[in-house]
């Protein structure tokens, strides 16, 4: 039976394999997906997750849940052998390694966070990429309060209450939006903070925020946010960071204990690693059926993917093309078992949204029309709302925003660590450590 291999637990990795179980007839193939996360995680959502308006098992759908007859391995993929086509993988519970040959393997492994190698940041930053990154920031965040309602230290308490947010992307607005939503909501209880003391930066190293969208939009943006206290900061690229802050390139000092990183991601570095030709930041490079030049039976989708455009140039990394990439390249996979013409990846854009907290956000649609405010807002709820897999998360996600309206959102420290909670320099990790 032909071996099917979907290395990966994302958008593009699931949309492919339920494809691919649907095109498929009974004994036709066997498929396996690889993934080092049991769950998908609907990133669109995941920048509700630390400021406590969203649970974080309801932006998640469990991977075996989305399939029906494949196959699951919960592991790392740690290399490739393309002459005999063999993947190896570590399983992500105990480490034993499993070697797993294909007839068609599909690369999807998704994007990690780049921090451009500049000083400090990667030991300094919180990273917001996935489920994990989101709740560290949440704890290191309410711990941060913890700290300030009882300090003394006058500086201490001014970096403890300033949280430096980098990359004005939509991840990185979203969260302003979100954290400035979260910090009014539980101020409340910390009686010795005064509101006016906490501080929100939102620093960018271009000329706007979302640069996806028309430049307006993004001025509306920094308008929107600036009016809830959020301090924008543009042409603004970071030089380094340090235990008490950031330093930019002017010049600029924004002293903060907390740093959260969304400037930048890089294909996984596996990808990065195979012989098989990699383009810009180490994405692997395919025709426009989706398949590797020179490498029967090797396909490539999503963050870790460089795929052409047919107006020129290349198709962003975003999950709104992933979504669309997987379903072509399972149907071009089902056409080379049966000796069919491929089908080439077309797809134009339905637009781009974002929510800037407050019940407002900014939408730019096909064709040129924009919405901001309200009606944005409710658009991007709505969409995204009914794009999340599953109807059980859908009533859950709706429920947590309905109880959102009505009580303050919850300032549980879940402190699920322990002394022995320390890497392998023996340094802390807890959240909060090092305050």
């Amino acid at each position: 039976m032909t071996r099917i291999l979907i290395l990966g637990g994302g958008f593009g990795a699931m949309a492919a394999t339920r494809k691919l179980e649907r095109l498929l007839r009974p004994g036709e193939a066997e498929i396996t997906v690889v993934s080092y996360e049991n769950f998908t995680v609907f990133t669109p959502m995941l920048p509700e997750v630390p400021s406590g308006n969203l649970e974080p098992r309801h932006v998640v759908t469990p991977i075996r849940a989305q399939l029906r007859r494949s196959r699951f391995v919960l592991g790392r993929v740690v290399g490739v052998d393309f002459a005999t086509r063999i993947v190896e993988v570590d399983h992500a519970i105990d480490g034993s390694r499993y070697r797993l040959g294909y007839d068609h393997v599909v690369f999807a492994l998704g994007s990690v966070t780049s921090t451009f190698n500049l000083p400090g940041v990667a030991e300094r930053s919180y990273p917001l990429k996935g489920l994990e990154d989101a709740e560290r920031i949440r704890n290191h965040a309410l711990a941060c309060f913890e700290l300030a309602d009882v300090t003394e230290d006058e500086e201490k308490r001014r970096r403890l209450l300033t949280f430096a947010i980098v990359g004005g992307g939509f991840t990185g607005v979203e969260a302003a939006g979100e954290f400035t939503d979260f910090f009014r909501s539980i101020a409340r209880f910390y009686r010795a903070v005064d509101r006016r003391e906490i501080s929100l930066v939102l620093v960018e190293a271009g000329p706007q925020l979302l640069p996806d969208l028309p430049p307006a939009m993004g001025e509306y943006s920094v308008r929107a946010l600036e009016r809830r206290g959020v301090r924008v900061l543009l042409n603004a690229p970071v030089a380094a960071a340090d235990k008490d802050g950031l330093s930019l390139k002017d010049g600029t000092r924004v002293e903060t204990s907390t740093l959260i990183w969304s400037a930048g991601v890089k294909p996984s570095p596996l990808v990065a690693s195979l012989p098989i030709g990699t383009g810009r930041g180490g994405a692997i490079v395919v025709q426009r059926d989706l398949s590797v030049a020179d490498y029967p039976g090797v396909w490539a989708i999503g963050d870790c993917a460089q795929v052409p455009s047919p107006a020129g140039g290349w198709y962003p990394p975003t999950a709104q093309h992933a979504i669309r990439e997987g379903p072509v390249v399972a149907r071009n996979i089902v056409s080379a078992l049966r000796g069919l013409p491929m089908q080439p990846f077309r797809y134009e854009a339905l637009g781009m949204m974002a929510s800037l907290g407050g019940r407002r956000g900014v939408a730019g649609l096909r064709g040129g029309y924009v919405l901001t405010g309200f009606l944005a807002w409710l658009l991007w709820r709505t969409y995204y709302l009914l794009r999340l897999p599953g109807l059980d998360r859908q009533v859950r996600v709706a429920l947590d925003w309905t109880l959102g309206l009505i009580f303050p959102r919850d300032i549980s420290e879940l402190r699920l660590y322990t002394e022995s909670d320390r890497d392998a320099t023996g340094a802390d990790r807890r959240p909060g450590a090092g305050l």
